[in-house]
């Protein structure tokens, strides 16, 4: 009797637990999903997606299951999350178009927690987006660079880099030189009365910030990387309420104007309506240094490395640049707007085919509203939908000999802004805000670093991807000023 009711339990466990790997292996669905699979239940294929591959190497786990599936899109589960997965730069395009109708900007939590949930880039809705993005363009946009930072940003770009020259004795991490070059810029153009001492200690916080955090939950680092991140987030939130409040309590009494962004914050804040309040300031601050600080100092760097191991490059940005302080009054002068628009053609070039290599986004979460028809298809809602630029930027069919360095492949085309088939800054209505800051410190930098220094790379660096990049050791230059 015991033995037939034992073997009639297990026989039920053992067809509860294979319904339930049925299920998870096949959505209930009525309509048609791509094809593809689900992986293990609850981690889903996770653990492949998260597996390092080379710089210049399409995803080794989309390519693997494009070719299982023969087209463009596939369905399978990530973090958890179900999803699908698109290379068609139509229907990609298609998706970024109707963000904030179709689809909303969905990330995994971890990423979510680290920038906070009620920042520019998370928040959910076509008016609050849209709001944001213009408060945003006030400090990051054409023209107000234009107007108020390039001779700034110029003058602290050349006195940071002679200084970093001489205090470590010709020897550059080119990363860590920039994102404090950066930070320092991003925090006097936000907090202009900042003090020296709670600058410095800021700058510190954000040095334990990386988007290296976006790996596998599996791996031991993640959880490290994790607390590290959300520790410095905590300070750094701490610091900047304190100064908003102060600086809030200050414009009250006495009236005063300073002219920066937390001012244009506090204005925006006093204003009748809810749309922002001091914490919603506080995040958007909190993200503009992370994104700026964290993207820039990483594009940038790998810029120098391509610039480093191509002589021919390197000849021609010097060749352009000797050129602009040829055509100054002052060869001193500080580098205009004219001059970075107009007279920076290859340089542009040079930026462009870096950021189109190191695809320092590569991949895209959003999530589908309502179901979505697509390439005969169904995107069932509440499904994520993953965006990977980096299929379009490494298409041999788009770019010729696509793991090549090769600036010249942009000459004649439009430099300055993305297309179907360029992502680096993203699509549709959530097109980075600091895209043009994010140039035009790329551009100075570059200036600077061709005109007055001789360098070269101290040896050969490796970079990977896990999806994001990741540096095997720092970028360093030995570097010295010209004769």
């Amino acid at each position: 009797m015991w033995g037939v009711a034992l073997s009639v339990i297990i026989a039920l466990v053992v067809i509860k637990i294979s319904v339930w790997l049925y299920r998870c292996a096949n959505p209930n669905f009525s309509g048609k999903l791509p094809p593809g699979s689900m992986g293990f239940p609850v981690i889903g294929e996770t653990v492949e997606f998260f597996k390092p591959y080379s710089f210049n190497e399409v995803p080794p786990f989309v390519k693997k299951r494009m070719s299982k599936y023969g087209g463009s899109l596939f369905r399978t589960n990530i973090l958890g999350s179900k999803t699908i997965v698109s290379s068609d730069p139509e229907v990609n395009f298609e998706i970024l178009k109707q963000d904030n109708r179709c689809f909303i900007m969905s990330y995994p939590e971890a990423i979510v927690r680290i920038f906070g949930k009620d920042n520019l880039f998370f928040k959910q809705g076509n008016d609050f987006h849209r709001y944001m993005r213009q408060i945003a363009l006030q400090l990051l946009g054409p023209e107000i660079l234009k107007q108020r930072f390039i001779q700034k940003i110029d003058q602290e770009t050349r006195e940071h880099l002679k200084s970093v020259v001489v205090s470590f004795q010709g020897v550059l991490d080119i990363k860590d030189t920039v994102g404090r070059l950066i930070l320092e810029q991003m925090i006097q153009m936000i907090i202009s009365d900042i003090k020296p001492e709670t600058k410095s200690k800021l700058i510190e916080n954000f040095r334990d910030f990386s988007f290296d955090l976006l790996r596998s939950p599996f791996d031991p680092s993640f959880w490290k990387t994790l607390y590290n991140g959300l520790m410095a987030r905590k300070n750094v939130m701490k610091m900047i309420k304190i100064l908003f409040k102060e600086r809030r309590e200050e414009a009250r009494s006495d009236g005063l104007k300073y002219g920066d962004f937390m001012e244009t914050m506090i204005d925006e804040v006093e204003k009748e309506g809810d749309t922002v309040n001091d914490e919603r300031s506080v995040e958007l601050i909190l993200s503009l240094l992370i994104a700026s600080y964290e993207t820039t100092s990483t594009m940038t760097a790998i810029t120098v490395k391509f610039i480093a191991e191509n002589p021919k490059v390197l000849m021609e940005l010097k060749r352009e640049h000797e050129t602009i302080l040829q055509n100054r009054v002052a060869r001193e002068s500080e580098i205009t707007w004219k001059e970075y628009r107009s007279m920076m053609s290859f340089t542009h070039m040079v930026i462009n085919e870096s950021l189109r290599l190191g695809s320092l986004s590569p991949a895209m979460f959003r999530k589908a509203v309502s179901d979505v028809e697509i390439k005969g298809y169904t995107i069932p809602a509440g499904w994520i939908v993953l965006v990977i630029p980096s299929l379009l930027h490494y298409d041999p069919q788009i770019y010729e000999q696509p793991c090549e360095f090769n600036p010249w492949r942009w000459e004649g085309k439009e430099l300055l802004s993305g297309s179907k088939t360029f992502m680096a800054f993203g699509g549709g209505a959530r097109l980075c805000a600091g895209a043009e800051f994010a140039r035009l410190q790329m551009a100075i930098f570059i200036h600077h670093l061709v005109t007055k220094y001789d360098f070269s790379l101290i040896e050969q660096y490796d970079i990977i991807r896990a999806p994001l990049l990741r540096f095997s050791k720092p970028i360093r230059i030995s570097i010295s000023e010209n004769p």
